[in-house]
């Protein structure tokens, strides 16, 4: 899934919306009462119930073949239920409005989760294996396909709970904070706002800020900042609760600190994390606070507004690109890296895998929804028209590629933690504006296409360490009691001064601006995983760049993507000679940025 970009929205683009492709869901389901959903899922919760007879408190007395088929029938037990599952979920974030989808979402969550409490027993008696006895089964052929995610599953060894704990955590979600999730995407699919003239959904709001017109940013700002402003009791309300729902959790399974489980659930050790928050938060001054400095001067202002952050250059006219002229880009720049990485995203055009058109009640931002290895994934996005808008598409096609070249490894494996998981994404956008940037020969082109990148590569790098201190510090705070609404707004404005530095004067409701960001609310500190991904990209792209051999750089590329979640970091960087544990590799990559900033700077 990809964080909530701001993208431009052109003038006059509604004419177009109707070349823009929706996407067929008939691939998972034909409708919410197609026969064969319910169908499976009644299926599905009979052999659930069979295999929790044939296996419950029984695995320890497996051998390495009869264990094995276990796992495979667990297995296919779960791409059934996150067939359903994927197919209420995307119905749901392209029409988050209507009643009706969000009553089958929820419906078939619980259902899901009713037939889930069948299952449960066994990853908890997996883990509870003796690790001798374990090794030994391993030994069968059949098992050790399985290894990997045995190997991942026992990293939560430590922090598991009883059987009748997990389950009553497991069958309480829907009512906890998968229902808060829901009631903050209602809301916020929901909102209207007044920009000037117009009345738009959020996400067309916050386009706006990036008018050529500094008057219509403000207003863009202002208005995003009155809605906040409407329903900031309820975010603040939403945000205290889950963020007290996940210290009970944490402290429960006695995990350390707030960001704990998601570095295990990311594969990522700890010192890693912080090595790379360190080094991001010492390169503040000489990357975004040198860049907006800069970019204060380019527009002639004394100070930035926060309205301006994302503002367009001077000469820069970001002529609207048509779908087909963006499809020809991205396809191109793939296809020039690789033409079997051009041939698997392909089918993303052509088949309907795309739902690209900006409309009311459906989510903003953009995601890729891998759905399950049986079928394939799903990219939505919402298409204005702008080059961010094809840096978009390119970035959801290289999730939506490496979830393609990962599903032979199956449904329990083909998944990677969310630091690996943004590798193609943030490379495929690498390959995209290399290229634009390589056929551009007007210098003041040239110009524009490098602060363009500059400025996606300080919101995916510095923008988010920020977020992921706002969220360090609000849990940390949380845990002492509820922060009223004044305070969350005061820690926003904090990180956002400390990264974005002296160049901006914040206008006082920009202490409402965290309101609305998803991934504080859906996935809890799952925002450094785009800064890692972003300096894990640079430095892959750098060995790309000096490689004598580009061929074999491609193949080892693509065979890192095909292992899906088989691999830890340290495995899949140690081919192209890079060990995200060296405090070196996070400079290599803040590097790529301070140079490109340098660049521009000579200009």
């Amino acid at each position: 899934m990809r964080n909530t970009r701001i993208v431009r929205h052109p003038e006059g683009l509604a004419a177009s919306t109707a070349d823009l492709p929706s996407w067929d869901l008939r691939d998972l389901y034909a409708s919410p009462d197609d026969p064969r959903l319910h169908a499976d899922l009644a299926a599905t919760e009979q052999a659930a119930r069979d295999f929790a007879a044939r296996y419950a408190g029984r695995l320890a007395d497996l051998s390495g073949a009869d264990l094995a088929a276990a796992v495979r029938a667990y297995e296919e037990l779960q791409e059934a239920l996150g067939k359903a599952g994927s197919y209420a979920q995307l119905l749901f974030a392209a029409q988050s409005e209507d009643p009706a989808v969000g009553r089958f979402y929820q419906t078939i969550s619980e259902r899901i989760t009713n037939i889930s409490t069948h299952t449960l027993f066994f990853t908890l008696e997996l883990n509870r294996l003796d690790e001798a006895a374990l090794t030994a089964k391993l030994q069968d052929p059949a098992l050790a396909r399985y290894a990997p995610w045995l190997r991942d599953l026992r990293v939560f060894l430590p922090h598991q709970l009883s059987d009748e704990v997990e389950k009553l955590l497991l069958e309480k979600d829907v009512t906890g904070h998968a229902a808060w999730s829901r009631l903050f995407d209602e809301t916020t699919a929901g909102l209207r706002l007044q920009v000037q003239d117009e009345e738009l959904p959020l996400s067309a709001a916050l386009n706006k800020l990036s008018d050529p017109d500094r008057a219509v940013r403000k207003a863009a700002g202002e208005a995003v900042a009155g809605a906040m402003a409407r329903h900031e009791k309820l975010f603040a309300l939403i945000t205290n609760t889950l963020a007290k729902d996940k210290a009970i959790d944490d402290e429960w399974r006695h995990y350390p600190t707030p960001t704990a489980f998601r570095n295990r659930a990311n594969m990522v050790e700890d010192e890693v994390v912080s090595a790379l928050v360190s080094a991001v938060k010492s390169a503040y001054p000489r990357l975004s606070h040198r860049y907006y400095a800069m970019k204060a001067q380019w527009l002639g202002l004394d100070k930035l507004e926060y309205w301006d952050r994302n503002a367009p250059l001077p000469g820069d006219a970001d002529r609207a690109i048509p779908w087909a002229e963006a499809k020809s880009m991205v396809l191109d720049a793939y296809g020039a890296f690789s033409p079997d990485l051009a041939a698997t995203i392909s089918p993303f055009f052509t088949k309907g895998w795309i739902d690209a058109a900006p409309r009311p009640g459906k989510s903003g931002g953009a995601f890729a929804h891998p759905t399950v290895p049986s079928a394939h994934p799903y990219v939505l996005m919402n298409y204005h028209g702008r080059a961010r808008d094809v840096m978009t598409l390119a970035h959801e096609l290289g999730h939506g590629a490496h979830q393609m070249l990962a599903r032979g490894q199956g449904y329990l494996m083909s998944g990677t933690p969310l630091t690996l998981a943004e590798t193609a994404s943030v490379f495929g956008e690498m390959l995209t504006f290399r290229s634009l940037l390589a056929a551009e020969t007007d210098p003041a082109r040239r110009r524009l296409l490098l602060a363009g990148k500059v400025e996606d590569m300080l919101n995916t790098v510095v923008r988010q360490i920020a977020f992921y201190e706002f969220e360090r510090k609000l849990h940390d705070e949380r845990r002492d009691g509820e922060l009223l609404p004044a305070r969350i707004g005061e820690i926003w404005l904090e990180v956002q001064r400390e990264s974005l530095g002296p160049a901006f004067t914040f206008a006082p409701d920009y202490r409402l601006f965290w309101a609305y960001v998803p991934h504080f609310i859906h996935t809890p500190f799952y925002v450094y995983a785009y800064a890692f991904g972003d300096c894990l990209v640079n430095a892959l792209y750098a060995v790309y760049q000096e490689s004598a051999d580009r061929p074999g750089f491609v193949a080892k590329y693509q065979a890192m993507l095909q292992a899906g979640g088989t691999l830890r970091h340290k495995e899949l960087l140690a081919p192209f000679g890079l060990d995200a544990s060296d405090p070196a590799f996070w400079q290599k990559g803040l590097d790529v940025i301070a140079g490109f900033i340098e660049e521009l700077a000579a200009v």
